[in-house]
């Protein structure tokens, strides 16, 4: 098959065909809260209303994680969009490190929740240039100065820093773990089923709606979209990625990002390369809604991976997935109208502040408050 059939494909290299998939949406039901979205925050926040003994139902317009939260990189890093000398900066030196170790400790209740899709290798910051060197020295030390674990790096990878507390995991593979819990835990979960109207109180599919106390939007990619009261605060990007076959040595223990953290990869247990990157040098076109992979990005990621890393493994996978982004790089975590939460625009961060944001959501529907809000959201 050649790299332009599988391009075609646009299936992400976690996805492994094995997923039987969940019923879509026929009827009407009822629930406490539905929450649309069944990404890595839907879903978290799923779980943490079941714990507090809330009735769910969960729907998503294509299959679980099927957007981004299937179809990124794989990083588990602690801390903000911002490196955490930025972070200090914008956010102020007590807000900064309370983020920080609190994205910490999520990677650790990450692990422990789904141990088989995580491995904690640590991960490298490498630098592009002269200026960049000189961005990871000041980085480190505001590291150091705040107790927060980090060493200088010199290998093969290039020259940066070593967070060795981050880690790398199989998105997907975490999400429909998590499906599958709260599946047997007594949620309700459905496939298939997009939201075309939600307001307080009811949720609208085309197979049937969810009768419901509290509605939450837990999307990222195309959040403005869903909720078009975000539309200005939100922009959907495309992020491109590409996989390799099985390469016969490790050289990559860890993930790796680079150039301001614009290209990432990683090197995946059964040896295959995961590399994406370039959506500032793919233009205006990246600003987009479609999560189809482009010429421009993939060619750029061509060069890198054969120039750059060294790397002439056969190219087997070609894929993209809609992101959000905000302009001071904070999440979305806000009630849009009575009854109505609104959570996403992770500006890539994803994985970990995702989660978070979706507990946080959880606990802000149910009981109107929440410890963890003021950390990512503006005042």
């Amino acid at each position: 098959m050649t790299d332009t059939e599988i391009a075609a494909r646009n299936t992400p290299v976690w996805d492994d065909g094995s997923w039987a998939g969940l019923p879509r949406l026929e009827d009407d039901v009822t629930a406490d809260v539905c929450v649309v979205g069944l990404g890595g925050s839907g879903l978290t926040c799923m779980g943490e209303l079941r714990r507090m003994g809330v009735s769910v139902v969960g729907v998503d317009a294509g299959m679980v994680a099927g957007g981004a939260a299937g179809r990124n990189g794989g990083f588990l890093l602690a801390g903000a969009y911002e490196f955490y000398h930025d972070a200090v900066a914008a956010y102020g030196r007590e807000r900064a490190l309370t983020i920080y170790r609190t994205t910490l400790a999520e990677v650790d209740r990450i692990t422990a929740e789904t141990p088989d899709a995580v491995r904690r290798v640590g991960s490298l910051r490498i630098a592009a240039d002269d200026e960049e060197v000189a961005d990871c020295r000041a980085q480190l030390a505001a590291m150091r100065a705040d107790g927060l674990a980090v060493e200088w790096y010199e290998g093969a990878e290039g020259t940066g820093l070593l967070i060795p507390s981050d880690g790398a995991f199989n998105p997907l593979l975490r999400c429909r773990t998590l499906a599958l819990r709260l599946a047997d835990a007594g949620a309700r979960l459905f496939e298939h089923s997009p939201a075309t109207e939600l307001r307080a109180g009811e949720v609208r599919t085309p197979g049937g709606r969810v009768r419901c106390g509290r509605v939450i939007v837990a999307v990222d990619g195309r959040l403005e979209q869903l909720v078009p009261a975000l539309a200005g605060r939100v922009r959907t990007a495309r992020l491109q990625m590409v996989a390799t076959a099985p390469l016969p040595e490790i050289r990559f223990p860890r993930p790796c990002y680079m150039r301001w953290g614009y290209e990432w990869w990683q090197q995946l247990p059964d040896g295959r390369i995961a590399l994406g990157g370039f959506r500032d040098r793919g233009g205006d076109p990246e600003w987009t809604h479609h999560a189809e992979p482009g010429d421009v990005v993939q060619e750029m990621i061509d060069h890198f991976l054969r120039g750059t890393l060294g790397v002439d493994a056969p190219i087997t996978h070609r894929w993209a997935a809609p992101v959000g982004y905000t302009e001071d790089g904070l999440p979305v975590l806000d009630e849009v109208e009575p009854g109505v939460w609104a959570l996403g625009g992770y500006s890539g961060t994803g994985n970990v502040i995702g989660a978070l944001c979706g507990r946080a959501a959880a606990q802000l529907a149910v009981t109107g408050a929440s410890e963890l809000r003021p950390l990512f959201v503006s005042a």
